[in-house]
């Protein structure tokens, strides 16, 4: 009988979808999620490889799987971070940063686009994910129009171009390179979405190098 982590059955499975991730998640920051096997998402795990099945029926329902989780504790964490402020400008300023930060997880991957080697129906998977991740800007955005911070604008159009612009925005490895690229990201989104000129402002100071 394989050796049970931590105190539960339950806690067990928890551990070891978890290793699973963490595998999924470095091997395709290294190969790209085209080139790697459920074989060898098992070995770098440590877990066998017919267990495996015992959690996800292939690699893609792995990936759905992964890509929930990751969206979840994001949503969970920034809706905790954002709970306390009432001002839609720094709201989406708080948005902003924890995409930059929650893209270098799982959305650059290096290969091919996830949209070609997955199917169609994994992608709507997908997709239903990432929908979370929008509704909560087009919330922040909403509430920014009805307090008149920002100007009155078509939500769907400007939710698609902020998210495209976020997710096509690749960071530098340094630091203080990367903290530089963040505040001036920050400070593009907050301009393209009419915020005023004193919150503009602020993010304009220069980072220190």
């Amino acid at each position: 009988m394989p050796k049970i982590i931590g105190g539960s059955l339950h806690e067990h499975r928890e551990q070891t979808r978890l290793r699973l991730f963490g595998a999924l998640s470095q091997l395709m920051a290294e190969r790209g999620f085209d080139a790697i096997t459920l074989a060898d998402i098992a070995q770098q795990a440590g877990v066998g490889r017919t267990a495996v099945y015992n959690h996800f029926a292939d690699k893609e329902s792995m990936l759905v799987g992964f890509i929930m989780h990751e969206t979840e504790q994001y949503v969970s964490a920034l809706e905790a971070e954002i709970s306390d402020v009432d001002d839609p400008t720094e709201q989406l300023r708080a948005y902003v940063r924890a995409q930059c930060v929650l893209k270098r997880d799982y959305h650059l991957a290096p290969g091919p686009d996830l949209r070609s080697v997955l199917s169609r129906s994994t992608q709507q998977r997908v997709r239903e994910h990432v929908v979370l991740v929008e509704s909560m800007l087009r919330r922040i955005l909403a509430a920014g129009i009805d307090s008149g911070e920002f100007p009155a604008q078509d939500l769907g159009t400007t939710v698609s171009l902020v998210n495209a612009c976020l997710s096509s925005r690749a960071l530098p490895e340094d630091p203080v390179e990367r903290e530089r690229a963040i505040e001036s990201t920050v400070l593009f989104v907050l301009r393209a979405v009419g915020a005023g000129a004193r919150a503009t402002a602020r993010e304009a100071e220069p980072v220190p190098a």
